[in-house]
């Protein structure tokens, strides 16, 4: 394909670039940084002409003042220009490492989101250290975090699918709102509680009475101007003491009301600048595919922006943080500056608070839809998978599938069909051979297939599908339960998830080898056409050469796969390719052999 995107060369391009408006603008901080230092040499200079030579008029102290006001604005915009430049150039680093194989470690793992008891998260690596979100997540607020881990968490309806494949093919070549939600302010998932604030915006106002605004606003004025009065000996202190004695009486019976809105606004409104940002960006840019579309309209409100409006709360939480600023804050208790903001901020969300949970959802799924596309823009290759959605038998059917977290550069495709009447492929094989990948490979390409994103293959078409896997089961000293105990409980979990409304992919690890081979071969039987019966389509592993009997009892809905390897000259090699039939060979003895043992 001649047209298709290099993603590489062009991340190379704008890293460059990048990184070279980063030199310059750090060049011209350090140009600013003198001449301000310069300033304030000139600013001494003429003050001591000025004041101690009694020479020129006090007022050319101003030009050196000016200039130097007039420079820090300027440096100001430069810093801000270079920390852009710096979160840009670390933005495609970030996109370098991935495409090459760097990336584990460097950004969110999501380790938050990985629930111990779900059906397939663990096995397949969805979050922690190296894991799928890792590779996908570049979600500026943690709404898009939580949204994409939901994607990975559970499968969308085809409808759904079919609305966030044709998202993503929109987002997929737009580089530049990629970079421009990167530059913002912070560090990716920074901040912006989601619960915390949607949870805020959902509560009734504290203030209920319509005159203590009001009120607070008239008597702080009137203080302030008996204060003016008072020092430019206008009037009498009397009125200004009166004044003041009103503000404490005030202030006391608001205590408790002004307390609750600070002590409620404190936790949810932290890192808000980032959040109107996002919004802004996201607010201005064009969309036609349908799902697109909904969550602009999601948006969409009368009156201000969305993003205006988190700019107006941020502004408010500015003001009423400026109160404890040691030189403002005699000010502030004679204009009665904290109950007045307060009163402001429970305003604001009387009537903007009600939108922050469709604003944060909307503003959720358009970053992890970004996250998708930035990600299948780094796979120019991989395909949207067909989805089956007639409502007929399961299907699973891949050709040259690959698993996404593999170098592609080694991985090695294998093909996997599971379409009526061949539902299971009983996999065997010695260690090392690349039975548990092929599991992980067909899991995480369902998983992506059933979030909406394209899938590491040639094609593939599958059925909605809930997916169940054993591959990271293990015993836990704290609850007392084997590692056999633990695996039948997931069994079971996976066997009930049959009577969902979805047909079920089940990837069984090394099925029942916590146990004598006799119960293993029987209840590994009873179990798999149990799931067959049920409609479940799948895979299950074994080193157990005996379990490939099972494949011939339950033809012609079950085959026999195996992968194999050769050892030679003391050294094991694998070429990782799925064949037809029961693996003929076994390296346990060889490998043993290998490492000093003497078998």
């Amino acid at each position: 394909m001649t047209d298709a995107p290099q993603p590489h060369a062009e991340y190379s391009a704008r890293l460059e670039a990048r990184t070279a408006v980063e030199h310059g603008l750090n060049g011209r901080h350090e140009q600013l940084a003198n001449l301000r230092l310069a300033t304030i040499g000139l600013a001494v200079v003429v003050a001591w002409l000025v004041l101690v030579r009694h020479d020129g008029s006090a007022a050319w102290i101003l030009v050196p003042v000016g200039a130097f006001l007039g420079l820090a604005f300027w440096h100001d915009r430069v810093l801000q220009a270079r920390d852009r430049a710096s979160r840009a150039v670390q933005h495609y680093s970030q996109g370098l490492a991935r495409l090459e194989g760097r990336w584990t470690g460097s950004s969110e793992a999501g380790e938050r989101f990985l629930k111990p008891d779900h059906p397939y998260a663990a096995d397949l690596d969805l979050f922690g250290r190296g894991s799928l979100f890792e590779l996908i997540a570049t979600a500026r607020i943690r709404a898009g975090e939580e949204t994409l881990a939901q994607w990975l968490l559970a499968p969308a309806t085809p409808q759904e699918i079919h609305a966030r494949q044709g998202a993503v093919a929109e987002l997929r070549p737009r580089l530049d709102l990629r970079e421009d939600l990167a530059v913002l302010g912070g560090s990716p998932g920074a901040g912006v509680e989601t619960a915390r604030l949607v949870a805020w915006g959902a509560a009734p106002p504290v203030m209920v009475l319509r005159w203590p605004p009001i009120f607070a606003a008239v008597l702080g004025a009137m203080t302030s101007l008996a204060a003016l009065g008072w020092a430019f000996d206008e009037l009498s202190p009397v009125p200004f003491a009166v004044l003041v004695a009103v503000e404490i009486a005030f202030s006391i019976a608001m205590r408790p009301r002004v307390r609750a809105i600070i002590g409620a606004v404190d936790g949810p409104a932290r890192d808000l600048a980032l959040l109107s940002e996002v919004l802004a960006r996201v607010e201005h840019e064009p969309v036609s595919s349908s799902k697109l579309a909904k969550l602009r309209a999601l948006l969409e409100i009368t009156g201000r922006p969305p993003s205006h409006r988190i700019r107006d709360l941020r502004r408010l939480v500015d003001l009423l943080n400026s109160r404890q600023n040691q030189l403002f804050a005699p000010v502030a208790a004679i204009m009665l500056w904290t109950p007045q903001v307060a009163f402001a901020i429970d305003r604001w969300r009387a009537r903007s608070g009600p939108h922050l949970g469709r604003w944060l959802e909307a503003l959720g799924e358009f970053e992890a839809l970004c996250s998708l596309a930035g990600y299948a823009y780094e796979h120019p290759t991989d395909p949207f998978p067909q989805l089956d959605d007639a409502g007929g038998a399961a299907v699973f059917d891949g050709e040259d599938l690959a698993h996404p977290l593999l170098d592609p550069a080694r991985a090695v495709p294998n093909s996997v069909s599971l379409v009526d009447p061949k539902r299971l492929l009983i996999v065997s094989g010695s260690n090392m051979s690349g039975k548990s990948t092929l599991l992980r490979t067909v899991g995480v390409n369902a998983v992506l297939a059933l979030t909406g994103a394209p899938v590491r293959a040639r094609r593939l078409r599958l059925s909605p599908l809930a997916i169940g896997a054993t591959l990271r089961v293990q015993d836990s000293l704290m609850a007392g339960q084997s590692r056999f105990f633990a695996e039948i409980t997931r069994i079971r979990a996976i066997v009930g998830l049959t009577d969902g409304p979805l047909p079920v992919l089940f990837l069984l690890d090394e099925l029942l080898s916590g146990t004598n081979s006799h119960d293993r071969q029987h209840g590994a039987e009873a179990i798999l056409a149990g799931l067959l019966d049920r409609g479940a389509i799948g895979l299950v592993t074994t080193h157990d050469l005996a379990l490939s009997s099972i494949a011939d009892r339950l033809q012609p809905r079950a085959a026999n796969v195996h992968f194999a390897d050769e050892f030679r000259a003391g050294e094991l090699t694998f070429d990782y390719r799925m064949r037809p039939g029961v693996v003929t060979t076994s390296n346990a003895l060889a490998l043993m052999r290998a490492v000093g043992l003497r078998v």
